[in-house]
């Protein structure tokens, strides 16, 4: 039976053509309408600070001034209840769990949209979780006893997303000015990146990061 009143839908990506296509997937479905759109966690927030009521939104996990999953903490703290999906370009394996752990109820990959968008979007508003059946049951080994096979994933979010700038050819001081952040702390995290994963330094930081980077391309 139809619903009276339509599930509302925001849809924050940095790139207004996938926007649009992503809107018009969303429009097509009974019962979900999309009340807004962003291109940025600052105007996500603002926009959702402006909406009556948002019950999902569709996020992606780069954004040009804060990450997807700091948007997602930021948006849960206004509203608990509200549920996020994102839908990213980026390796699936590596983000994946780090959105769930952020309050997130789904990951898809961008290529994927077209045939899965209507079945992810149900499933997370009906209080599920969704992922691909890969990465399901690469969660459910992990679950099991198994290891992450990436070193990444002793990151935390934060130095992630500094390890995946930094492999994108940024400096620091672009770095700062694109989470903003001061140049000092992306040093201190780049300092705990080189701990943690075992570099000699900077400029072994760097080249791993540039592999790292290219490998998921």
């Amino acid at each position: 039976m139809k619903s009276e009143t339509p599930a509302a839908v925001i849809i924050v990506d940095d790139h207004p053509i996938m926007r649009m296509g992503l809107g018009q997937l969303v429009q097509s479905m009974d019962d979900v309408e999309v009340v807004g759109e962003a291109g940025s966690s600052a105007d996500a927030i603002e926009l959702f600070e402006s909406l009556d009521r948002v019950d999902l939104a569709i996020i992606d996990v780069s954004l040009p001034d804060r990450s997807g999953l700091e948007l997602i903490k930021d948006l849960r703290s206004l509203d608990s209840g509200l549920k996020c999906l994102v839908i990213s370009s980026h390796d699936e394996e590596v983000y994946a769990e780090r959105v769930l752990r952020a309050g997130g109820r789904g990951y898809m990959m961008k290529d994927r949209a077209p045939e899965s968008l209507e079945e992810a979007v149900r499933q997370v508003l009906g209080g599920g979780v969704f992922l691909s059946p890969e990465m399901t049951a690469k969660m459910m080994e992990v679950m099991a006893g198994g290891r992450s096979g990436d070193p990444v994933s002793a990151l935390s979010d934060r130095e992630l997303e500094v390890f995946r700038e930094i492999g994108s050819g940024k400096t620091s001081r672009e770095i700062a000015g694109m989470m903003s952040i001061s140049i000092r702390t992306v040093d201190a995290h780049r300092t705990h990146i080189k701990d943690k994963l075992g570099f000699r330094d900077a400029a072994e930081l760097t080249y791993e990061a540039i592999r790292w980077v290219e490998g998921r391309s």
